[in-house]
């Protein structure tokens, strides 16, 4: 049974970072790919990035562009989201997901969500 476990959210002003993480256990994910959503209050769950555990696919949201950076530890099976020069527009909850095979941006496309870490941005 895959399970992610998000950590890292927390309080910010505008202008500040965190960094979250999202731990996966149970199975192998070589072959996954893995991604980072979030979602505000009243609005749809949209892509910010993500990754395939082998290598060589990253995809970015253009509002996250240039600002996050997402990364993976293969010996800790974890998965990182660095968000630098944060918004307001930036608050959400932030899901970890995955999925066996090619990297998408849809979340109808993954398979595994982790709980969310709550994001908030102070202006």
């Amino acid at each position: 049974q895959v399970q992610l476990v998000e950590s890292g959210g927390g309080l910010v002003q505008a202008g500040g970072s965190l960094r979250l993480s999202c731990a996966a256990s149970g199975r192998t994910f070589i072959t996954y790919a893995m991604g980072w959503f979030r979602q505000a209050p009243g609005k749809e769950r949209e892509f910010v990035s993500a990754i395939r555990w082998s290598g060589g696919s990253i995809s970015y949201a253009d509002s996250v562009k240039g600002r996050f950076t997402i990364s993976r530890d293969n010996a800790k099976n974890t998965v990182y989201l660095q968000m630098n020069s944060l918004k307001p527009e930036d608050t959400a909850v932030y899901l970890c997901a995955a999925r066996d095979g090619t990297l998408y941006t849809s979340p109808a496309r993954y398979d595994y969500w982790g709980q969310g870490a709550q994001v908030t941005v102070s202006s």
